[in-house]
Formats: structure tokens, C-alpha cells, sequence
């Protein structure tokens, strides 16, 4: 089969022990990003399958217009918010889901809440160039620690605040409130209460039409002068220029991101990167060595199956009805 793998940021794929399931099969990859209908179409002229990396390559009824060899789309973790399955079905093109675990994006997300409460990044860079202390972190035990959403991250990241000894409390919908009380965590009696009383808030909610903008300005004014807020996630979930605008206005004192809303962010254009009270790595939430692994094995084996005419974990599986 003629694969195509787009948008491998650090032409890390064909290094994976995965890889060599692929072996005898065309395979292209591709580690710079292009956008546009007629470039994409260019890149994917011939392809009978794609490997998408997450939501980095958008799928639009256009581009499938333009792919008339396209047979299966293989993603690794689940279909989101880039490509709808209707409009694959509605061109005969399967579309194959994989897993992914969670531990990473939970690793991550506690790595940025330690980086920003000891303000670990501004420390480094001013001693690499000469200088010496120059600010006063916070320790994270007795502090609120305020997860939006138990799910399998967010119940990750709730682990992590109770073995630093945070008071831990919890918000969301009802079931993930029921299932963090279940397990001995509190739930936020308000949501005004768990963004004004929260030392730090960690974002942890499935972007869809219905959460994005949950986040609204009003809820980070009320956070204080010196609390922080986490987002591994998706930068859509905060309403669109509220977090800038909450930073520059002192509440809450701190951020940290790991997610924007058009990636690649290239030339330091995201004005959060301006900001000194933002901590901001490149969405590395997900990426890791195990996770990839697991992601691209899962991938390339629902190829194969498919190539073999045993198609396994496909999301539309009316397409592949006569």
C-alpha cells in the first residue's frame, strides 16, 4: 500500500520499533506541516492510506474529494474534532481508531504545575546567562489543587496533588463528580468557588461544541493574584483572548500551556509566549516514547488488517457494507 504520514514534528515515526511493521509497504513522511486543500492533495496524491498524528492534519470534504485512491484513514488515538466520520463514509473511505494511555499527558501536566510554582524555566535561563536567584517559588502541600474533570487524566492528576499533600477537589459534570467523591477526593461546592479558591487549576475536558469557551474571563478573574492555571488539554476550552487579557491583568498570577489553537506555533507568534508569567511548551502532552509506540503500533497494525481484508476498530463500520 502507498502510506502517508504527515506532520512528524521531530522525524520520530520511522525511529520507532513499530515502524518496521510497514516493511514492503510504500511509505512517505512528511515532518514539516502544509495547510490548504491543493497542498494537502499534492502531498497525498496517490495514498491509499494516512496515518494522522492526533488532530495535527485536518480532513475536510474538499481534500477527500481530491483523494480518489484514499482508501482507510488510520488514527492514532481517537477521531476528534479534525475530520467528521460522515464525510469519510460519504467517500468510502474507512476510518480505524487506536489507544492511547494517559500517564504521559498526566506526567506533563505535573511537570508545568512544578516548573511554574518554582518558576523552574525563568530560574534556568537567567543562570545560563550569568546570573543568580532572582525569584520566590511556592511549595505545592496545603495548597487547593482544583481538577476540572475526573477522567482517566484527570483522575491521574488528582493522584498526583494528594501524594504532594494538596487539598484536592474536583469539578465537572455529575458523573465525574460521583466518581471522584468514590475514590475520596472532594467536589468543588461551586464552580465560582473552585476558581476563587483554587491555588491551582488543571484543566482536564474533552474539547467538543459543547465545552469550547467553558472557560469564560469571568471565571479567571476570580482566581487569585497568585494561583495558577494548567491547560494540557485544548487551548479552545478557555474563551477565545481571556487568558492573555486575565495574565496581563494579574489574575491569575500564572499559567501554563502545553495546547494553542493553530498548531505548529512557529516564530514565537502565540502572545503568550510574550507574557513572563506563562509557562508554554509545544504539546508535548501526548508525546513520549511508550505512547508513540503504542499509538503508531496500533495504527499500523489496523492498516494492515485492513490491507489484509480483515479491517478491525473502524469508527464508520457502514462503509464497509456493499
Amino acid at each position: 500500500m502507498r502510506i502517508v504520514i504527515p506532520d512528524d514534528y521531530q522525524d520520530c515515526v520511522r525511529h520507532l520499533d513499530a515502524f518496521a511493521k510497514l516493511k514492503g509497504h510504500d511509505v512517505a513522511i512528511f515532518t514539516d506541516t502544509v495547510t490548504g486543500v491543493d497542498a494537502l492533495a499534492a502531498r497525498f496524491a496517490g495514498a491509499q492510506a494516512l496515518v494522522l498524528i492526533r488532530e495535527r492534519t485536518v480532513i475536510t470534504p474538499a481534500l477527500l474529494e481530491r483523494l480518489p485512491t484514499l482508501k482507510i484513514i488510520s488514527q492514532t488515538g481517537k477521531v476528534a474534532n479534525h475530520l467528521k466520520l460522515a464525510d469519510c463514509t460519504a467517500r468510502g473511505v474507512a476510518v480505524a481508531e487506536g489507544s492511547g494511555g494517559p500517564t504521559a499527558t498526566a506526567e506533563l501536566t505535573w511537570a508545568l504545575v512544578l516548573a511554574a510554582m518554582r518558576h523552574v524555566p525563568q530560574e534556568v535561563a537567567r543562570l545560563k546567562s550569568g546570573l543568580w536567584q532572582h525569584t520566590i517559588g511556592r511549595q505545592l502541600k496545603a495548597r487547593r489543587l482544583g481538577v476540572w474533570s475526573y477522567g482517566k487524566i484527570g483522575k491521574i492528576v488528582a493522584g498526583y496533588g494528594r501524594a504532594f499533600g494538596m487539598q484536592v477537589w474536583v469539578w465537572g459534570r455529575d458523573g465525574s463528580i460521583a466518581a471522584a467523591k468514590a475514590d475520596g477526593f472532594a467536589a468543588a461546592p461551586s464552580r465560582e468557588a473552585f476558581f476563587a479558591e483554587s491555588d491551582v487549576v488543571s484543566l482536564h475536558v474533552r474539547l467538543n461544541a459543547e465545552t469550547r469557551g467553558l472557560v469564560r474571563a469571568d471565571d479567571l478573574a476570580r482566581m487569585k493574584a497568585d494561583a495558577l492555571i494548567v491547560n494540557t488539554s485544548r487551548a479552545e476550552l478557555i474563551e477565545a483572548g481571556a487568558l492573555v487579557n486575565a495574565l496581563k491583568a494579574g489574575k491569575p498570577g500564572f499559567a501554563a500551556v502545553d495546547v494553542y489553537e493553530s498548531e505548529p506555533v512557529l516564530g514565537a507568534s502565540h502572545p503568550l509566549l510574550a507574557l513572563p508569567n506563562a509557562v508554554c511548551t509545544p504539546h508535548l502532552g501526548y508525546v513520549e516514547q511508550g505512547n508513540y509506540e503504542l499509538y503508531f503500533g496500533d495504527a499500523f497494525d489496523n492498516i494492515l488488517a485492513f490491507a489484509a481484508g480483515q479491517p478491525r476498530n473502524i469508527a464508520n463500520p457502514e462503509v464497509l457494507k456493499p
